[in-house]
């Protein structure tokens, strides 16, 4: 058994969480982002880090920063053989990554050394990557550079969305996690450089990436709608009860047709793109819920011809 500090934020961080705590490990401490504002009251949200922590009775803490002395004081006094970081938001000043006995440990959804960075789970799916997998990472203070321990391949399936696989990668992870703790543990942890070929980055989502642009090639349009499914989402324009309303498609698949970028082909809501077409089999209208295509042609009143922007 070690002693852990868990620093995480997001839902793909909670079954690291649970699997670090079943498999017999104490975790000392709990890290996560301080509660934000949302929903329409604008009240404080607690991460789903958080949560699970608390329904598990762990200490949680919420800084803002690890930065100060008072931080690193605390962090030391867990006397923590390891730290399990997995989608926390904070950068780990150099000298929280020597606090803990063994080192700071991190699951980084992706192959490294390719798509380092923000959002390599929507990246991979958007450059019509064939497989990914997920990594643990010995952290250091460049940008997921640090020395791979562990490291699990998987196929991205042809028509799987971002949330999909995000939440295949989480498990994936999870599990890997548990097997370098339990190598660590017993000394037997190998890890080795990242090697200098086939780097990438895998950039933040820009507002500007998310609408889609029909004069794409089928496949690219395929590729980003479902590396941005469910969020942010791609999203496209059409006249509605006189107005112009953002649909955001959820789901496609590569379907037979041509003709001008963004003409509605059928009653199936197959569109033509710059080369091909995509059948759009999932959509969603702003503060409703998802819907199938021939549910949302029959409301919107579209007809092949139609041209959405």
């Amino acid at each position: 058994m070690m002693r852990i500090i868990f620093m995480g934020t997001s839902d793909f961080a909670v079954p690291a969480l649970g699997a670090v705590l079943d498999a017999g490990h104490e975790v000392v401490a709990v890290y996560t982002q301080p509660p934000r504002a949302a929903g329409r009251g604008l009240g404080l949200k607690k991460s789903p880090v958080h949560l699970f922590a608390e329904s598990k009775g762990l200490p949680v803490f919420t800084p803002a920063s690890l930065r100060s002395e008072e931080e690193q004081a605390r962090l030391k006094a867990f006397n923590a053989d390891a730290a399990v970081v997995v989608a926390y938001g904070l950068i780990l000043p150099k000298a929280t990554l020597k606090v803990p006995r063994s080192g700071c440990f991190n699951i980084h959804a992706s192959l490294l050394p390719r798509w380092r960075g923000a959002a390599p789970i929507q990246r991979a799916i958007m450059a019509g990557d064939a497989e990914t997998g997920v990594a643990i990472m010995r952290i250091e203070e460049g940008l997921d550079t640090g020395a791979v321990c562990l490291a699990e391949r998987t196929p991205i399936w042809p028509d799987e969305t971002a949330g999909e696989l995000h939440d295949r990668l989480a498990a994936l992870g999870a599990g890997l996690m548990v097997k370098a703790l339990g190598d660590l543990e017993k000394g037997s942890l190998a890890c080795w450089p990242q090697h200098g070929e086939g780097v990438t980055y895998a950039a933040k989502i820009e507002a500007g990436e998310t609408r889609i642009d029909w004069s794409r090639p089928a496949a690219e349009v395929q590729y980003q709608i479902q590396g941005l499914s469910p969020h942010p989402g791609a999203w496209f324009e059409i006249e509605l009860a006189s107005k112009r309303e953002r649909i955001r498609a959820l789901r496609a698949t590569l379907a037979e047709g041509e003709g001008k970028p963004g003409t509605l082909l059928d009653g199936k809501l197959t569109i033509a793109c710059g080369k091909g077409a995509v059948r759009v089999t999932q959509v969603q209208r702003a503060g409703k819920r998802p819907m199938g295509a021939e549910d949302f042609l029959r409301g919107a009143a579209l007809r092949p011809g139609s041209v959405l922007d």
